[in-house]
């Protein structure tokens, strides 16, 4: 699941946000941690709340997309984190590790995208030092790779060319 939306995610809204997907999950993590040590959330394996987080934050993203959940029942994505919490209780795991996963993934999405969009300001963005640290290293796609027609100058082939690769 990490793989499937962390990738939508990656290519659809952080495309070239290397940064910015780092960020959230940090933040992510960072709130799973905190969270953890409420008495109702304690647990000492976050992974699924992990994986709900992105989850939660993949289907706030994309609300339209179309869902089959093991070929039985389809729905919206929007739904898709509350259709694997009740999935999740009909097969007995326990509710609190795909609640605090939801929860911070809210947290995240509300900070970032429904505050400002109502008007507020950006209470939660990427700090310089993290960007920094993408571009050092160069992680992730480079930001200005954009493909560039080349003229030929002369010579027996006189059409156009591209650079492939960037």
């Amino acid at each position: 699941m990490i793989l499937r939306y962390g990738v939508q995610l990656e290519n659809g809204p952080f495309n070239r946000r290397t940064a910015d997907f780092l960020w959230m999950m940090i933040f992510g993590a960072a709130t799973l941690l905190v969270l953890a040590a409420l008495p109702f959330f304690e647990t000492f394996f976050m992974g699924v709340s992990l994986v709900f987080m992105l989850l939660y934050v993949w289907s706030r993203e994309f609300p339209n997309a179309n869902i089959n959940i093991y070929g039985l029942v389809q729905l919206k994505a929007f739904y898709l984190p509350w259709a694997m919490l009740a999935m999740d209780v009909i097969f007995g795991s326990p509710i609190g590790p795909d609640l605090c996963g939801i929860l911070a993934g809210h947290l995240y999405y509300f900070l970032t995208v429904l505050h400002p969009l109502a008007g507020g300001k950006v209470m939660l963005q990427t700090p310089m030092w993290l960007r920094k640290v993408v571009a050092k290293y160069r992680i992730g796609a480079p930001t200005n790779t954009q493909t560039q027609a080349t003229r030929n100058t002369g010579g027996a082939f006189s059409g156009r060319s591209y650079r492939v690769g960037g």
